[in-house]
């Protein structure tokens, strides 16, 4: 039951599927007899805590817990095709005895055991169910075949309430067989689905878990955006200071200079020519920090046209890939271009890359207020990027995440490198 729950599609088995759900049929009852043992090895620890005895064991089974509560909740995820997010609040630092009262103060971890023992029970009305109708429709299938090959007497009462004598009273026991196989086939993606809805009934965050969460993230989003904005009006003065500002000194004092050399020509032309100079150093500087805040191309073309600029101005060859339906809201064309802009110069300085595509779509699924802005922006390099604190990806993702947008990352050693980018956004 490994895998993730990101990213999970429905699938619709066909004939090749239900017999894959076979394996699932006889695996999850196994398994949930082991929660079941391990749900009552939790709960006999924790009452073994107020005697003094029982913490490792409390610690080690609630790891063991929550990551048998972890595989579950990425097959269900996959099995229903939307992700189901972990309950857990975030342990405080401190020795055993803090992580144990935080484990025991969580919600979450109860509802764990619960679905253990739950667990235990309804897999076998389930799953357990699905493979006894398989079984049976094997079984009947075969009778006449085996009341031929066994003792007598041995099969000679198929359902327990009649006997069967003769070869035609079997085949007729034999029509049930593909009357069960028929229920089987039919029950047996419903009766996963079921056991899916069930395990994310109890693994799944609260509504007050989840709106703690959200609150958790907003908090944060909000910290990173009076950081991110603060940061950046310390670039603007540092920019101006260090940049125009120096140039409109210097034209000043050649223009002073200029006033006392009023009798040279020749000394009077060097000073223009160096004002001149200096006028044209502190326009350019301007325009790139105006550009630096909000490109002029992103105004004037939007974000297709500022990624294909982008892109030409990439001195690695870069290919594009763009679908948006028209304009998106002003913030989230900005948010977008200076993540794709930090990563495309992420994969030039460190990645080492040699060709570059970019992909951007923009998707409205029905029924929804608002669509998702995908980007995706894949490179050739060396790989084993990360997403570090103080590195440029994650300054992307918290520039990301004050729109609710996500950033994950693939980049194993040796490439390549897939940076995947989402923003929730409605189109114009």
């Amino acid at each position: 039951m490994a895998g993730s729950g990101e990213g999970c599609t429905v699938t619709h088995p066909g004939a090749a599927g239900r017999f894959a759900l076979l394996g699932h049929a006889l695996l999850l009852p196994l398994v949930s007899t082991v929660g079941a043992v391990l749900g009552c090895l939790w709960i006999a620890a924790v009452a073994l805590v107020p005697f003094g005895l029982g913490l490792p064991m409390t610690l080690l089974c609630a790891v063991a817990v929550r990551r048998f509560a972890d595989r579950h909740r990425q097959w269900a995820a996959r099995r229903l095709g939307t992700p189901i997010a972990r309950p857990y609040l975030p342990t405080p630092p401190g020795n055993r005895l803090t992580e144990l009262q935080a484990l025991l103060r969580d919600l979450a971890s109860w509802r764990d055991c619960a679905w253990l023992l739950a667990n235990s029970v309804a897999c076998w009305l389930t799953s357990g169910l699905s493979l006894i109708l398989f079984l049976a429709g094997l079984f009947y299938s075969g009778y006449p075949l085996l009341v031929a090959v066994t003792p007598p007497e041995v099969f000679r009462e198929p359902f327990g309430f009649f006997a069967v004598h003769g070869l035609g009273q079997t085949l007729l026991v034999a029509l049930a067989g593909p009357a069960f196989l028929a229920a089987w086939y039919l029950s047996c993606e419903p009766l996963v689905r079921l056991h899916a809805h069930l395990a994310r009934a109890l693994l799944a965050p609260t509504g007050k878990a989840e709106l703690l969460a959200r609150v958790g993230e907003l908090t944060e989003s909000r910290a990173d955006v009076v950081d991110a904005g603060a940061s950046e009006l310390r670039r603007i003065e540092r920019d101006l200071h260090d940049g125009a500002q120096a140039r409109l000194v210097s034209l000043g004092m050649s223009l002073g200079l200029a006033d006392r050399f009023a009798d040279d020509p020749d000394t009077i032309r060097r000073l223009l020519a160096e004002a001149r100079a200096s006028t044209a150093d502190a326009l350019t500087e301007l325009r790139d920090l105006v550009r630096g805040i909000h490109p002029p191309v992103l105004a004037d073309r939007g974000l297709d046209g500022a990624v294909q600029a982008l892109a030409l101005a990439n001195p690695v060859p870069t290919e594009v890939a763009i679908r948006l339906p028209g304009r998106l809201p002003a913030p989230v064309e900005s948010a977008a271009y200076f993540a794709i802009a930090e990563t495309l110069t992420n994969a030039i300085k460190h990645a080492g890359a040699g060709r570059i595509r970019i992909a951007v779509a923009f998707a409205h699924p029905p029924g929804r207020t608002t669509g998702e802005l995908t980007i995706t922006v894949t490179d050739d390099g060396r790989g084993g990027a990360g997403i570090d604190d103080g590195g440029g990806l994650h300054g992307v993702a918290r520039r990301l995440a004050a729109f609710d947008g996500t950033l994950t990352l693939d980049s194993p050693d040796g490439g390549p490198t897939e940076v995947r980018m989402s923003l929730p956004c409605a189109s114009s």
